[in-house]
């Protein structure tokens, strides 16, 4: 009877067809579960900082004497990643720089200064015209071969260029002169230097992960010979007490994700809570804002089991029921117990949430996050009825849906609600309107992501944007990749300009 019963099951699961795809196993060897607090260690790197902190302000307050070593020394403390240590008192200093320079910047300022003022201020939020460059342009409206050998002035050209709005052609045939430029000069350049132009021309300054950069021109700056020994032990100091916080909160994530013990009940998904603290960390990695980071880092983890769930198991059936499940608020209908488990999962996040942010009074805040976080898997349902179906969708069809699929439009919400009285009701109506800022992420991101997909997953059938590109223009896969690309510069450059002030909600919030 018994093996009758177990052929029976074997059976009824050959007929169940499920898109199962291979995921490779997580590539950390280490137990990040395992680790310890590091409380003293903290306390230590704390007190050396703090101390260090008063004469690294003291050094900030003096430079304002001139206003080239004010916004150099500004930029110093950015790309060394110690610049949130003093906020206001930038944010005084870059006030002033603006009112003397956003009308008429001096005539004796060198490529390097014009294009270091614009890319700071811009960076900030202040709408410093891109007009600027023109006096480093010949008769024939193109930049001055003069300048070709300037190597520092050139460097600071192309980084400033990241910083453009759409229509400002004068920055685009910057990138265009500075990048071939920099290719030769970086193989005329010493080890030093020439690792810092590549470093550059792989990825501007402006487009990387903060930490990532940080730690990059931390040993840059240390080779420098004009280097200042008090600001290069202060950003060392810092960065590794960071590093110490950051590695406490993975524990703490990694513990929690243990103990939630879904393996056994969903053995199909991937473990990706390292991958997802470092999202996470790149969002956000100023220490004030580890509570996001712990919340972010869960919500992308939860987020993974329900996409490889939509994307790798389960039938169109099945997730059709979790869809309706999640919208009624009730799991009794649910076909299979691993659903069940999956759907506790979701619900237990949100339970948390609730948790955290009870006594703030903040439920219209939570409910927002709710109701997108049903809307992602909305648009799950969605791709998974296309991957059944097995055609290739319009491309603006397709780009509608994968804008929500992206999840760009959860995450903000979920770190707002990490950070104590930095969002309210406020920010999330903002959110509401469906901001330029959020959807032009959300283009970026999506673009983004499907242009570095896997291999796997075009053999699969999912949908991508370059495929669906393809398809409807007829073109070939480089050409598809190129138009991508454009419209990815297109979206980066209007996050650029809803960044500029005045915006619609606090810096902090919207940056976020």
């Amino acid at each position: 009877m018994a093996a009758q019963v177990e052929h029976l099951a074997s059976n009824m699961e050959q007929e169940i067809s499920r898109p199962l795809a291979y995921f490779p196993p997580t590539v950390w060897g280490c137990d990040f579960a395992s680790l310890p607090l590091f409380n003293s260690e903290i306390e230590s790197y704390t007190k050396k900082v703090e101390v260090l902190k008063e004469k690294v302000k003291d050094m900030l307050m003096s430079s304002k004497k001139d206003l080239i070593k004010n916004i150099e020394f500004i930029n110093l403390l950015c790309r060394l990643g110690i610049s949130y240590h003093f906020e206001n008192e930038i944010e005084e200093q870059l006030n002033h720089i603006f009112n003397v320079v956003h009308d008429d910047i001096n005539d004796d300022y060198d490529l390097y200064n014009v294009a270091l003022l614009f890319r700071v201020l811009r960076q900030h939020g202040y709408k410093i015209s891109c007009n600027v460059f023109k006096r480093f342009k010949d008769s024939d409206g193109k930049f001055n071969k003069a300048i070709s050998n300037d190597v520092k002035g050139i460097l600071s050209l192309y980084e400033a260029s990241f910083v453009s709005m759409r229509g400002e052609d004068i920055l685009d045939e910057a990138i265009a002169f500075a990048r071939p430029l920099l290719e030769s000069l970086a193989m005329q350049s010493s080890p030093h230097l020439a690792k810092h132009i590549n470093d550059a021309l792989s990825m501007p300054f402006h487009r990387g992960l903060p930490r990532v950069e940080a730690r990059k021109f931390i040993y840059f700056y240390e080779e420098e010979e004009s280097h200042n020994e008090t600001l290069l032990k202060f950003a060392k100091l810092d960065y590794n007490r960071v590093q110490l916080l950051h590695k406490q909160e993975l524990g703490v994530v990694s513990r929690w994700w243990k103990e939630l013990d879904l393996a056994k009940g969903l053995p199909y998904v991937r473990d990706r809570i390292a991958e997802g603290f470092f999202q996470s960390a790149g969002v956000q990695f100023e220490p004030n804002f580890a509570l996001s980071r712990i919340l972010l880092t869960k919500c992308i983890q939860i987020l993974a089991l329900v996409d490889d769930t939509y994307d790798s198991y389960g039938t169109l059936q099945e997730l059709q029921c979790f869809t309706d499940a999640l919208e009624r608020g009730n799991s009794d209908q649910l076909p299979a117990d691993y659903l069940k488990i999956l759907y506790k999962a979701v619900l237990d996040f949100f339970e948390e949430l609730g948790d955290d942010e009870g006594n703030e009074g903040r439920s219209y805040c939570i409910n927002y996050t709710k109701e997108r976080y049903k809307e992602v898997v909305r648009s799950y349902l969605v791709e998974a009825q296309w991957f059944y179906d097995g055609h290739l969708r319009p491309f603006n069809e397709y780009m509608h849906n994968a804008l929500i699929s992206s999840c760009f439009s959860l995450l903000p919400p979920v770190v707002f609600l990490g950070v104590e009285k930095l969002a309210g009701v406020k920010e999330f109506k903002w959110l509401e309107t469906n901001p330029k800022l959020v959807e032009a992420s959300k283009f970026f991101g999506r673009l983004l992501n499907d242009m570095v997909a896997r291999k796997d997953e075009e053999k699969e059938g999912h949908c991508l944007a370059g495929n669906c590109y393809m398809k409807e223009y007829g073109v070939s896969k480089e050409k598809a990749m190129e138009e991508l690309r454009k419209m990815c510069d297109n979206a980066w450059k209007d996050m650029n300009e809803e960044s500029m002030r005045p915006t619609a909600v606090p810096m902090p919030s919207s940056q976020a």
